[in-house]
């Protein structure tokens, strides 16, 4: 049973070594999910004295005023022989044998963290003491609670006290052991009071009455420590501290115990009562009881650590490796990510990723849509039919088929078409995604290239088609006969009105014959000029610059946002406490 607390003890300072302090963040904290004691009370309450009297060392500050300004996380580990030691977390390798040097830094140790002030700090100190006179347990010293601010104090620090206490003991996991003094109404504890509010059933809170030998003549404690005055779950436990003179003195807290035991045997209203009173009888039931807290929160701990990790090293993986430090490191990481996105760019065109539908759906969809919505009604006016037939027929007419005149209307009909067939090549791959600034602009570098040659393969498609027409598709249509008109008319009054009106139709023909072969062309030619240069070639020209670049030259190609390299470093911290966790939780589990 013993391996439980330790191991609460040694997880407990993990978490401060790895700065998880139990506070509000937004990261997973462990601290909050460890069973602990957290000790409550009033200034004056006796508080201090009754940690001293489970030492059994005189080792806590002493004054007046606010003495405890940061919690105290009191680690008890018994010894079966040797001399008495402490050690503080913050000095792993240094032990103390004398005890008025560990009272001293504490002092020492908790003006460094908040300065030569009287202030308050929630960051935690941790005390491990090793004594044969001491049962395994750990227990946090919190400040004691108190009404009125004093001189070098902010107006706030009533409330900042209170806010730290009701923040450890708020959590289901701590055990509340409330102190308070047995010659004041417990009505107006400041111990039990703040107990009440957050366990209002009393099941998780152990009370503590002091100075039950400093009480009026005539009065007694009986009914608060047989819980008729304000019940518990747990029987209140009374205590015999030291008094004043007894400290000034240094009367040897072993001494101390056996006078405690002594007086309630000896005296007549705690007689019946004594076998569960006093400072040593108060360490093994709290010790006992964590044991038993810390058993049955094994399961849960497991469960909860396990989940972390894989929560903690999903987050990682998110926001992928940190930056290598040498030369030689960069540029293999930066490699690497371009090969990522090189990787997932393809992925993209090809489907495996959203975003390649979007190419078919230009082919598919806004091409065909683009070249419905042209409008030939100008090149084939009768006006424009006219002028253009009888321009190419010279200053005589034709003899069988106006040649010149279907050509120069097919060509200036066929130039409306480049506008759809440029605007197909625009639209592609465009709004990929890179993962680095330099690798998005050498990536849109490259896709310009290849949008521009793609542009250029199609529009020479168009020019193909306009230079060079498909006979066969003329000798199918009907000669002409009679063209209709007199050559003695004038050069634009040549022919009549159906005549033109035949050769406008059969160039719209034609051009709607040329309009669904390049429908079917010109997709093919951005595919083989863009989309497939894209996945071989991407980012071939700045690869080749990459590996001339100096070291400088690789870190600002690696200038991470600060944020994100704070957030690794705490995540790698904290995933580093739950695996170290879950190591200790399931070699004691296995144990049981």
């Amino acid at each position: 049973m013993e391996n439980l607390i330790n191991l609460v003890n040694k997880l407990q300072r993990a978490c401060t070594a790895l700065g998880d302090f139990g506070e509000g963040s937004s990261l997973p904290t462990l601290w909050d999910a460890l069973p602990t004691i957290a000790v409550v009370g009033g200034q004056s309450s006796g508080k201090s004295s009754v940690l001293e009297s489970v030492v059994g060392k005189d080792f806590l500050p002493r004054g007046s005023g606010i003495v405890t300004r940061r919690p105290l996380v009191l680690q008890l580990h018994r010894i079966d022989e040797g001399r008495e030691y402490a050690e503080f977390a913050h000095q792993p390798r240094k032990r103390f044998t004398d005890f008025a040097a560990v009272r001293k830094e504490i002092s020492d140790e908790t003006d460094r963290e908040t300065g030569r002030t009287k202030q308050i700090s929630s960051v935690p100190i941790y005390l491990s003491i090793y004594s044969p006179n001491v049962v395994n347990l750990t227990l946090v010293d919190l400040p004691g609670l108190t009404k009125v601010a004093v001189e070098g104090q902010s107006e706030s620090i009533v409330q900042d006290i209170e806010n730290m206490v009701r923040s450890y003991i708020e959590k289901p996991n701590c055990i509340i052991l409330a102190v308070s003094p047995a010659n004041q109404d417990l009505a107006t504890s400041d111990a039990i009071k703040i107990a009440r509010e957050v366990d209002p059933q009393g099941e998780r809170t152990f009370g503590v009455l002091t100075k039950i030998d400093l009480m009026d003549k005539g009065t007694d404690a009986v009914d608060m420590l047989e819980g008729k005055s304000y019940k518990l779950k747990f029987p209140w436990i009374g205590v015999v501290n030291r008094s004043q003179a007894d400290i000034n003195k240094s009367v040897d807290m072993i001494a101390a115990r056996r006078r405690e035991r002594e007086y309630f045997a000896n005296t007549p209203e705690y007689r019946h009562l004594a076998s569960r009173m006093g400072s040593e009888h108060l360490g093994k039931v709290l010790s006992k009881h964590l044991e038993t807290v810390i058993k049955s929160r094994i399961p849960g701990l497991q469960s909860l650590i396990n989940k972390t990790i894989i929560e903690l090293e999903t987050e990682l993986s998110r926001l992928g490796k940190p930056i290598a430090t040498d030369a030689g490191g960069k540029l293999y990481m930066i490699m690497e990510i371009c090969r990522a996105f090189d990787q997932t760019f393809k992925e993209h065109l090809d489907g495996i990723r959203p975003g390649g539908d979007k190419v078919y759906s230009i082919f598919d969809n806004q091409l065909p849509a683009a070249l419905k919505r042209l409008q030939f009604d100008k090149q084939l006016s009768m006006e424009n039919v006219r002028k253009l037939i009888t321009e190419a027929d010279g200053y005589q007419p034709h003899l069988i088929a106006p040649e010149q005149g279907y050509r120069r209307l097919i060509e200036s009909t066929l130039i409306t078409i480049k506008g759809p067939a440029e605007a197909a090549v625009d639209a592609e791959l465009k709004q990929y995604p890179s993962l680095r600034a330099e690798v998005m602009n050498a990536a849109s570098e490259s896709l310009d290239k290849m949008r521009n040659e793609s542009k250029r393969a199609t529009i020479q498609l168009v020019d193909m088609e306009c230079a060079y027409l498909t006979v066969d598709f003329f000798r199918k249509l009907p000669q002409d006969i009679e063209k209709g008109g007199n050559p003695t008319h004038s050069i634009f009054d040549r022919y009549n009105d159906s005549y033109l009106r035949r050769i406008g139709s059969n160039v719209l023909s034609y051009i709607h014959m040329v309009v669904g072969t390049l429908r079917h062309s010109i997709p093919k030619s951005v595919v083989f000029c863009q989309v497939r240069e894209a996945k071989r070639s991407l980012l071939d020209h700045f690869f080749t610059e990459l590996g001339a670049k100096e070291g400088k030259q690789l870190a600002k190609l690696l200038d991470e946002d600060p944020a994100i390299m704070q957030r690794r470093m705490d995540l790698s911290k904290r995933l580093e406490l739950y695996k170290s966790a879950q190591t200790e939780v399931d070699a004691v589990a296995w144990a049981k």
